[in-house]
């Protein structure tokens, strides 16, 4: 680096060399070279939550008279910049850092400090953006605020429209009916969109799960300075600086309980954690069930056609492969193992602070993301718009020998069991066969074994 390429900073431990254009100051540059680890960064919603936090502190300590107005206006402007995205390159620090954030706490104050100052008055990181505040209450709290934003912003969303798109296409298809599998072998018919309701079912419960743990999301340790005790940091400043978030995301954020356990553990973001888990489950269950019902078209079940979107071999000519649920459930892979992640980072709280606080949150935040994309993908590339093959349904319904099961209370199990390993090596109609091997009349067998009436209540036959 030539002398025209860098300026000097200082910090409390000496002189640094910090490249010219560089928003950020020594202590981001030290850590800077601490940290050449993954090259992987502060995700940008956790850049909006930083800057958001330093935008209210910086209002709150304006209102309770500690900060002058001049400095509060200048670090609002520069904090909101930051937090709507206009310098997400001068957040280099790796996410493999000091477990705390502090790089990445004083990475952001470092960077509002020097835009505020272009206001024409002196700014000091420490003692003006980061006033009332530590790293170990600001780094915690903003995995929540960003957690939260985008559950509320994305996730929810995304996941009400794939549940929408699901019932939608469960009422289209809710009088087609097709055969049940069970240990991936024939069983009793059911409908599509009986089917299709169990999907629905399993989006709208892993939403309820998200949403069941969002009040402890909502909740900050904002104003818990060092330790949890609130040193240096005035009694008011906290719950202001909640107040300011909440109104500014529309999203009832409010301070902790006790800010104790907020700066000690993670236990809330294991907790989201793991609803994102049990969603991302359900999805690759959703996602495997549309490949398996794809698959073919002439050597597998072929039940349904899902939009083809792209080629699908480099040398088979005219392959067409089930893109989007695959890259669904390779979302729900990464999730999973973001989990572990997550619950080894929760457990590494030693005394007044969790230490594994940069790798949660880019963790958590990945899987919120990912999960929301990947909804929205399966609902508008998959399911909004596959056609189902009826006669191959229709074929595979005529000869599934295991229809005979409704013939159990009239004719019983092992009886019933004979006509079905007939039907089954003959590979002829099950109706057939029952009427070689019993004197049930052909309309009452006709009736018995309709594969539409099967797919209801026996008190609805």
């Amino acid at each position: 680096m030539s002398n025209s390429d860098y300026r000097i900073e200082c910090d409390s431990m000496g002189e640094l060399r910090v490249p010219i254009d560089a928003l950020y100051g020594a202590q981001t540059q030290r850590a800077i070279e601490n940290f050449p680890i993954s090259g992987l960064h502060l995700p940008r919603s956790m850049i909006r939550a930083l800057g958001e936090i330093k935008r209210a502190a910086a209002l709150a300590n304006r209102e309770l008279g500690l900060l002058d107005a001049a400095r509060a206006a200048a670090i609002q402007k520069a904090a909101e910049a930051v937090a709507t995205g206009h310098h997400d390159g001068q957040f280099p620090v790796d996410i493999f850092q000091t477990g705390s954030g502090t790089s990445s706490n004083m990475n952001s104050n470092e960077v509002i400090a020097h835009l505020a100052s272009r206001e024409g008055v002196p700014i000091h990181p420490n003692d003006h953006v980061n006033m009332g505040q530590s790293s170990n209450d600001v780094f915690p709290s903003a995995i929540h605020v960003a957690a939260a934003s985008l559950l509320h912003e994305q996730l929810l969303p995304a996941l009400q429209h794939l549940e929408h798109t699901i019932l939608v296409r469960a009422n289209e298809l809710k009088s087609v009916v097709k055969m049940g599998r069970t240990h991936l072998m024939d069983a009793m018919p059911l409908t599509f969109g009986q089917e299709l309701s169990g999907w629905a079912s399993q989006i709208r419960h892993g939403k309820e799960r998200i949403e069941e743990s969002l009040p402890r999301l909502h909740a900050l340790p904002i104003g818990g300075t060092a330790v949890g005790t609130g040193v240096n940091a005035h009694p008011g400043l906290g719950p202001k600086i909640a107040k300011i978030l909440s109104e500014r995301f529309g999203i009832p954020f409010h301070t902790m309980e006790n800010r104790f356990e907020g700066l000690s553990s993670q236990d809330t973001a294991v907790e989201t954690s793991g609803q994102l888990k049990a969603l991302a489950v359900s999805l690759m269950k959703i996602a495997n069930d549309l490949r398996w019902m794809n698959s073919g078209p002439l050597a597998g079940l072929g039940e349904i056609t899902l939009p083809a979107l792209q080629p699908g071999s480099s040398i088979m000519p005219g392959k067409v492969n089930p893109v989007i649920p695959e890259a669904v459930a390779m979302v729900c892979a990464q999730v999973i193992g973001n989990d572990t992640t997550i619950t080894i980072g929760g457990q590494s709280g030693n005394f007044q602070l969790n230490v594994m606080l940069p790798v949660i949150a880019y963790n958590l935040l990945q899987s919120i993301e990912l999960l929301a994309n990947a909804a929205a993908l399966l609902a508008d590339k998959a399911i909004r718009g596959f056609a189902v093959n009826t006669d191959t349904i229709q074929a595979s319904l005529e000869l599934n020998p295991i229809l005979v099961t409704a013939l159990n209370p009239v004719i019983g199990y092992e009886r019933g069991a004979e006509i079905a390993k007939r039907a089954y090596n003959e590979r002829r109609p099950i109706l057939e066969v029952a009427l070689e091997m019993t004197d049930i009349p052909e309309d009452r067998l006709r009736k018995l074994l309709n594969p539409a009436a099967l797919t209801q209540p026996t008190e609805n036959r």
